[in-house]
This record gives C-alpha cells, structure tokens and sequence, in this order.
C-alpha cells in the first residue's frame, strides 16, 4: 500500500491498487505493523492460532471452528457446478423473480451483489427481505410474480426468528398461488448442517437444500454458499467473483511480506488509529465509495462493527453518509476509505476524498478495477477485521451483546401470549402525532426530550438513529435529512439503522462497544398487518416486541435513548421528529 503521508497531491485514478494518505498517524501506522510482523501476525492467523485473539481456552477453541473463511477462495469453486446447474433449472421453469428471507451476514452479501452487479441477461431479479415491518413485507410482496418467484430462506443457526416468522406468514400466501403440490418447489435453503431449518426443508421437500461449511461465522460468509446460490439465480460469472478473491487471498497469504499484503495492512490502519493514545484516537470508520457501490457500505458496516464492538471498545463504521455534508463538520476521530470502481461517476466522490486529504483527515484509498473486484474486496475486509480485532484485544467472531435484546424481545412476546398485550413503557411526552419513551425523569415536551439526549454528547459521541419502519425511497431521504441536521449542528457523527436489521450488524456495538452513544429509536403504528401461522402474534407484534426488547437492552447496558413513536402516518411522523430535533439544537 502507496503512503503518500508528505503530500497532499491526490490521483485517486492512477491508483495502482492502495493509497494511503495517513499524515500525523503514519508514525503509528509504521510502529504498529513492525509490532504485528514482530509478533508473526500473519502467519498465526493461517496457522488457526486462536491465541492471536484470546488466551481464554474456551473461546479459543470456538475461533478455531470460525476460521473457515479462510480457505473459500479455493473451496468454494467446487461448487460452481451445481449452482449453475440450479440457475439453468430455474430457467426452465420459467423463474423470474428470487426473494431471499435472511438476516446479517445472510443478507447483506448478496444485497451487495444485487446492487452492484446485478442479474445477468439469464439470470433473475433478487430482492432482498430482512424485515419484520408488516409495510416492508408487502412492498416487496407487490413487486413479485408470485408463480414466477424462489423463496430463499437463509440462516446459519436454522432458528433465527426473522426468516423463519417470514416464511411461516408468506408459505400460506404461496400456497394458495401456486397449489398444494407446488409449492415446495418456489423453496430453497441455506443453512448448516444439523440445523431445524435444514430438518424442516427435507421433510417439506423444497426444491433445494445448501449446507453451508458450519466453520464460517456469519457476517465472514460473503464468499460462501449464503452468497452463492443468490448470485448464481442472479446469473453473475461466480468462477471471476472467486478468481478477483484468490487472487486476494494469495496477496494475502501466510508467506506474504507486509509490505505487499493488503489485508494486514488494512487491518493494522483501523486497528492502530482506532487505539491511538498520543493522537486522537480515529475509532469511526467513514465510508465513502463510488455510487455503484454505495451498498457495499452496509455489508462493511456489520462486519466491522459486530466483530469490534464489545468489550467496551470498539470501531463505529459510518456508511451511506448523506452527500450534502462537508468536511468542516468532521470531527478528529475520523478514518476514512474510499472505495473506488473505475468507470463509475467518481467526480463528486474524488473532491470530496481528496478535500478530506486537504483537510488533514486521514484516508485510505481502495482501488477496484470492475464490479469483479468485490470477490477481492469481502476477503480483504474480512482478514483486516481479523487482523483489527487482534490489536484491539477482542474476539472478532463472537456477539455476546446481540442475545441481550433477544431475550428481552423473548420476554415480550411471552407477556403478550399470556395476556393479548405487550409490556408497553409509560411515555414521558405526548404531542400527537409523537410520544417519546426512555429518559429518566425526561422533560414533558417531544423538544426537551431531544435536547436532554443530544445534551449527553461529548467530544467522542455518535447519535445512532434506529428506525424501525419501512426503507425505501420514502422514508430514507427524511432519515438522512436528520442525520445532515445533527451533524452540521453538533459535529457528531450519525448512523442510520433499519429495525430490526441493525439488531443483526451494528446491535452488538451499540451495547458492547465504546460508551459513546446516544440512541434514537422511531417506531410506528402499521396500516396493515401479517398474520404468523402457528403464533399467537402477528409480523408487526414481533417487530414493536423487537423494539421494546432493543429499548430495555440499551437501558440495562446503560446507554442514553429515547424512543419516540410516530403513529401511523410515517412521512407526517418524521416530519415532526425534524421539526423537534431542529428546536432542539443549539
């Protein structure tokens, strides 16, 4: 990787692969990976060695049974085969649409995909479904043929509550669309071996059953099953996708000097500013890409997130900031990495990188040739995640506080069983159409209970918004007006997360990770709801319990949040929440 800390003078174009641009931290960066090649960092990694990670035996021996990512550039081309043998059956049959019901790292991946390569001319349109929000559900449900449509139901565990609340609701809606004989057949699964999920497909017959290698955490799984088999119904050249990520990982490989390896580099940059004690410490990790990356940032963000974010410590991905701020509002805990596709509209992405350079901020620049390069990019950022955990003194491949919530949900729902009502939160403000929830002793207005949270900000805060409604082309841009609002005003770094989703990325950090947070969650009534067949509740129960459960997670682990509720009307609730929060600010 090219340093350039004397200059400031910026060819994002000519790149030859890496740039860095690391200025007052280049010193740091250097004395870091000295220590790490001193230390044979990169071959105790390859070799499985878990103490790189944690001397505690137990937890060693579940990193070991986690480090199967390692090894997919070359395992996964086996495969190919028979994924293009299921992209050629799904053409006969006449296949026009996939829908795949997944969460977190069975979701994101081929998301990404989607987004940036996109089907084939023999390939089919994927739409993506991590939802619980009853709106999302039938968004999506009104795009689709339902005659002409796969279902894919991923998760690595079998029982993650999501995909398998949404394939119970929408089963009885396939049925009746295609037959009772038929209707097997719109199903494929992805899971591990042994799972309740792989039982269910084998006694329900569906039309496909992937095992996944169950050495491979989820959110490392980008280059496994749980990306393939969406990316070969999607029709993309998967032998290129895993050819862009051998070539990575022999760049990457044991014997690789540090010089030349991209991974280590990578992860020793968000490690070592992310830890910094004689400079600010750079612990939120900016993304800027290209505009045909832009969902890349998503799939980078829950694995950063979820692997650093506990212990107290931590390193906060920021992605899919809005374009209208400018570099003046960045504070000096900023790392930023420009991810770069060549022949994209890189003009308005190349100023604003090279005006952060300018500016003093420091910036890694990631080259990427064609949309191939992904394959490259998922090894990449995997081994640097590892890499960062290792000097951050954290365990990259658990989430001890994502089960927190969980069970709070759990509880929830058990309440609502046994009694026909959630455990609803006295509110603390009502200004219909809003009601705010979750301060202590909080104000009686909707404005002083924005102000008493934005009034517990310090020099290292971030405001994480939590909305539990609907993403699409509505809702988002209102969000994102909130988060230029906060931070041309305040300095603070904002992030953006759909309920539940985020439970699944960036959940751990808000609760394991740095003491720095401040929480806004936004929920909303449903127009319409969707019956779970076999459940005493339905699709938008679960998502308020998930809500609530988030809530008294947040409040346990003792983080400040505010839970405003917006009614029905979800452009006229956001609407009110702008209009309170710009009082609010100073």
């Amino acid at each position: 990787m090219v340093d350039h800390a004397a200059s400031t003078s910026v060819e994002w174009a000519s790149m030859e692969h890496e740039i860095m641009h690391l200025g007052a931290y280049q010193a740091l960066y250097q004395e870091t990976l000295t220590r790490v090649i001193e230390d044979n960092l990169n071959a105790r990694i390859w070799g499985r060695d878990a103490s790189v990670w944690t001397e505690q035996e137990l937890a060693a021996s579940e990193i070991v049974e986690r480090l199967g990512w390692l090894n997919l550039p070359d395992s996964m081309p086996l495969e190919i085969a028979r994924l293009r043998a299921l992209q050629l059956e799904t053409q006969a049959l006449e296949i026009t649409h996939a829908v795949l019901l997944g969460m977190g790292g069975s979701s994101l991946a081929p998301e990404v995909l989607a987004q940036t390569i996109g089907p084939a001319a023999d390939g089919i349109q994927l739409l993506v479904l991590d939802s619980t929000v009853p709106a999302q559900v039938f968004e999506v449900a009104a795009q689709i043929p339902l005659r002409h449509t796969l279902y894919i139901v991923a998760s690595k565990s079998g029982t993650t509550p999501e995909p398998m609340a949404l394939y119970a609701a929408l089963r009885k809606r396939l049925q009746e669309a295609v037959g009772p004989e038929d209707w097997p057949n719109h199903l494929i699964a992805i899971t591990d071996p042994d799972t309740p999920l792989a039982e269910l497909a084998q006694k329900q017959q569906f039309r496909a059953l992937y095992l996944n290698p169950p050495d491979i955490g989820g959110r490392f799984s980008a280059l496994s099953l749980y990306g393939l088999v969406p990316g070969a119904l999607m029709g993309i050249d998967l032998d290129e996708l895993l050819r862009r990520a051998h070539r990575m990982a022999i760049r990457c490989r044991a014997t690789a000097h540090a010089s030349e390896h991209p991974g280590l580099q990578l992860g020793v940059a968000l490690g070592a500013l992310a830890t910094a004690a004689d400079l600010p410490a750079r612990d939120k990790l900016t993304l800027v890409t290209s505009p045909r990356l832009a969902s890349f940032g998503a799939w980078a963000e829950q694995l950063v997130a979820e692997s650093t974010g506990k212990n107290g410590v931590g390193i906060l991905p920021i992605e899919s900031e809005p374009k209208d701020l400018i570099q003046a509002h960045y504070r000096d805990d900023r790392l930023c990495v420009y991810l770069r596709l060549d022949d994209d509209d890189n003009a308005a992405t190349d100023a604003f990188a090279t005006a952060l350079v300018e500016r003093g901020q420091p910036v890694i620049g990631l080259r990427l040739r064609d949309v191939y390069d992904l394959g490259a990019e998922f090894f990449r950022w995997e081994f640097a995640t590892a890499v960062a955990g290792a000097l951050l003194a954290v365990n990259p491949f658990d989430q001890p506080n994502v089960e927190s919530a969980k069970s709070q949900a759990r509880a929830s729902l058990q309440a609502y069983e046994q009694s026909g009502a959630l455990p609803e939160p006295e509110p603390c403000a009502q200004e219909p159409p809003l009601s705010a929830y979750g301060l202590a002793d909080g104000p009686d207005t909707i404005q002083g209970n924005l102000r008493q949270l934005l009034s517990q900000r310090g020099d290292h805060s971030y405001l994480a918004i939590m909305a539990y409604i609907e993403r699409n082309p509505r809702t988002q841009p209102a969000l994102q007006s909130l988060r230029s609002t906060v931070t041309a005003a305040t300095g603070m770094p904002v992030t953006l997360g759909f309920g539940p989703r985020f439970l699944h990325s960036t959940g751990q950090l808000h609760k394991g990770g740095p003491a720095t947070g401040l929480f806004l969650q936004i929920t909303a009534d449903d127009a319409k709801d969707i019956a779970i067949p076999g459940k005493a509740y339905t699709l938008g129960v679960l998502k308020r319990a998930q809500a609530l459960g988030d809530l008294r997670a947040l409040q346990a682990a003792q983080r400040p949040v505010l839970a405003v509720h917006i009614g029905q009307d979800v452009s006229a609730g956001l609407a009110a929440i702008e209009d309170a929060l710009r009082a609010a600010l100073p």
